[in-house]
């Protein structure tokens, strides 16, 4: 799928002509400089690979890749298959790529918790104030297991560990607006990742 590469701006809320408030994400998509052509002929598949955000320092491997180009290095490299168009390498890729009322995928890494107990990272109710005689066991897990037989814990149980930190894609987030001179685009609903981190938009 074609797509961009941007940076998530925050969450905000706009109003539609029905005059339903309606919650968005602001994301600041490309421009995205083409830093390599992938050819069936070369590579064996065809592909661009898009660079975004301009890096304050970076190594020789870095720098001559990105100077075949014309561009400085790029802190955030990514390859999109199914662009249509004659593309050449340092071409730029802008927001306008993107239609408003069309629908897009937008991928990136969740917001990383910790190690989290059983009640946030599952769903688990816990006892909360019910009778039992519990005092202190109010969120924890119950029992993993059963008795000398299994005599082991099943992979897969769900109990604490580390949480977020994933990739995660959420599917067909509308467009709801394109600022095409700012390089925004404002889709409805959540994205996933903190802000300012990168998340890629493909259609």
């Amino acid at each position: 799928m074609s797509g961009l590469i941007g940076k998530k701006i925050g969450m905000t809320s706009i109003f539609d002509e029905n005059g339903k408030n309606i919650p968005c994400t602001v994301i600041e998509a490309g421009p995205c400089v083409i830093t390599q052509v992938r050819t069936k002929e070369v590579d064996g598949y065809e592909a661009l690979q898009l660079g975004f955000d301009d890096k304050k320092t970076a190594n020789k491997a870095a720098e001559g890749h990105a100077k075949k180009a014309g561009s400085a290095a790029k802190r955030k490299v990514v390859e999109f298959q199914g662009f249509e168009g004659d593309f050449k390498l340092g071409d730029a890729i802008t927001v306008e790529h993107f239609k408003e009322g069309e629908f897009v995928d937008v991928s990136g890494t969740s917001k990383g918790k910790g190690f989290q107990g059983v009640v946030k990272r599952h769903g688990f109710a816990g006892v909360g104030q019910a009778t039992h005689g519990q005092h202190n066991r109010l969120r924890a897990p119950g029992s993993i297991g059963a008795a000398s037989y299994p005599a082991r814990v099943f992979k897969g149980m769900k109990m604490a560990g580390r949480m977020g930190g994933d990739k995660v894609k959420v599917e067909n987030l509308r467009v709801l607006k394109v600022v095409t001179d700012k390089n925004l685009i404002v889709v409805k609903g959540a994205v996933p990742g903190h802000k300012n981190s990168y998340v890629i938009i493909s259609k």
